[in-house]
C-alpha cells in the first residue's frame, strides 16, 4: 500500500479538503500512473454532494485522468513505463457479460466499477478517482494518450468526449443530418465540435443569447434561441437527431416536438427530477427518446484517436486544486468556458 494525497469532500454538507487516501500495490495486470491533469466533470459535484444518494465518504471525485506510466505489473502487455495514458468514468466490470463481450462495459448487467465512489470487485473497497497524486488501475480499463494534443484538452474527453462521441455514432449521426445540440456546457461544447466534424448540420439550441458567439466559433451553422416562442415554432418537425445535455430539469417535450418523422432526442445529462412525457408526442411523428451512458473501452480509444487525428479537444480553464471548491460554485453559475481541468502539479 501507498500513501497518496488527495482531495476529498467528507459530507454532503462540507467542502473537499486535502486528505490521504491508501493506493494498493501493483498486481501482476495492473497500471501504476501519476496524475497530470484531471477534468472537473458535474457528476462530481453530484456525487460530492450526495445528490443522486449513493455517496460514500470521504470521497475522492474525478473521472477525467490524464497521466504518465510510472510501473506495471509484470503481466502487462499494452503499456510501459513513461507511457501517456487516460482513465475514464469506470476501472473494472465483470467482463463475463453479454455487453462486457461486446465491448460495452458501461452496460454491464454486474455493475461497472466506477473510477470513484464505486466498490471494487474483490471486495476491498470504495474506489477513489482522480483528485489525487496517483491511482493504479488494471491494464483493461486504461487508454492510450497521444501527445499531439495539448494534455489538458484531453482529460475532459474521458467523460465530456465520450459521453457525447458515443451517441453520436451509435445513431450514425453524419452528412446530411440537421442535428440539434441542448444545452452549451462541458458536454454540450463537444457535442458541436464532434458533430460538425461528422458533417452535420448542428444548430446550438440555448436559453441563453450570449452563448451564440461561442456557439459560431465552436463549429455551429445555427443558433436557436429557446426562449424566443416564435424561433422554436419555426424548427417544429425540423430536425433528425437532438443530443440533450442539460443536466438541470427542463421540458423535454418542446424539443421532442423539434423532431421530424424518426427523429432521436437522445439523453446524456441526467436532471434530478423526472420528466412528464405525454405519449402523442412520441406516438405521432413516430419520434424516440432514448438515453446514452458514456462509452466502453473501445470506443472511448476510438474516440481518443479520432480526436487526436483532427485536432479536437475540449475548451478548458485549468485550475489549482486548492480553487476546487470555488470552481463547483462557479459550474453551478455556468461560469466556465468550457471545463475546468485541475493542474495536479499544484497537489
Amino acid at each position: 500500500m501507498s500513501e497518496t494525497k488527495a482531495y476529498a469532500a467528507k459530507s454532503a454538507a462540507t467542502p473537499l479538503e486535502p486528505w490521504s487516501l491508501e493506493r494498493r500495490d501493483t498486481k501482476p495486470h495492473d497500471v501504476a500512473i501519476d496524475i497530470l491533469y484531471c477534468g472537473v466533470c458535474h457528476s462530481d459535484l453530484h456525487t460530492a454532494r450526495n445528490e443522486w444518494g449513493g455517496t460514500v465518504y470521504p470521497v475522492v471525485p474525478g473521472h477525467e485522468i490524464v497521466g504518465r506510466v510510472t510501473k506495471v505489473g509484470d503481466h502487462v502487455k499494452k503499456y510501459k513505463v513513461g507511457d501517456v495514458v487516460g482513465v475514464g468514468c469506470m476501472v473494472d466490470s465483470c467482463r463475463e457479460c453479454d455487453s462486457c463481450k461486446e465491448g460495452l462495459e458501461q452496460y454491464c448487467s454486474g455493475g461497472m466499477v466506477g473510477t470513484y465512489n464505486g466498490q471494487e470487485r474483490d471486495g476491498s473497497g470504495v474506489t477513489y478517482g482522480g483528485y489525487s497524486k496517483h491511482i493504479i488501475v488494471t491494464e483493461d480499463f486504461v487508454l492510450k494518450v497521444s501527445e499531439k494534443l495539448p494534455l489538458e484538452g484531453v482529460a475532459p474527453l474521458l467523460c465530456a468526449g465520450i459521453t457525447t462521441y458515443s451517441p453520436l455514432r451509435h445513431w450514425k449521426v453524419g452528412k446530411g443530418d440537421k442535428v440539434g445540440i441542448l444545452g452549451l456546457g462541458g458536454l454540450g461544447h463537444m457535442g458541436v465540435k464532434l458533430a460538425v466534424s461528422f458533417g452535420a448540420e448542428v444548430t446550438m439550441l440555448s436559453h441563453s443569447p450570449s452563448k451564440e458567439v461561442d456557439a459560431k466559433r465552436l463549429g455551429a451553422h445555427k443558433f436557436l434561441l429557446t426562449s424566443d416562442k416564435e424561433q422554436v415554432k419555426k424548427v417544429s418537425n425540423y430536425f433528425d437527431f437532438i443530443l440533450d445535455t442539460v443536466s438541470a430539469p427542463h421540458d423535454y417535450n418542446i424539443y421532442l416536438n423539434m423532431l421530424n418523422t424518426n427523429g432521436v432526442m437522445v439523453c446524456v445529462g441526467a436532471p434530478s427530477e423526472p420528466a412528464h412525457l405525454p405519449a402523442f408526442n412520441l406516438i405521432m411523428q413516430r419520434r424516440s427518446l432514448a438515453g446514452s451512458l458514456i462509452g466502453g473501452i473501445p470506443e472511448t480509444q476510438e474516440m481518443l484517436d479520432y480526436c487526436a487525428e483532427h485536432n479536437i479537444t475540449s475548451d478548458v480553464e485549468v485550475i489549482n486544486i486548492k480553487d476546487i471548491n470555488e470552481s463547483y460554485e462557479r459550474m453551478l453559475k455556468g461560469d466556465v468556458r468550457y471545463r475546468f481541468v485541475i493542474d495536479m502539479a499544484t497537489l
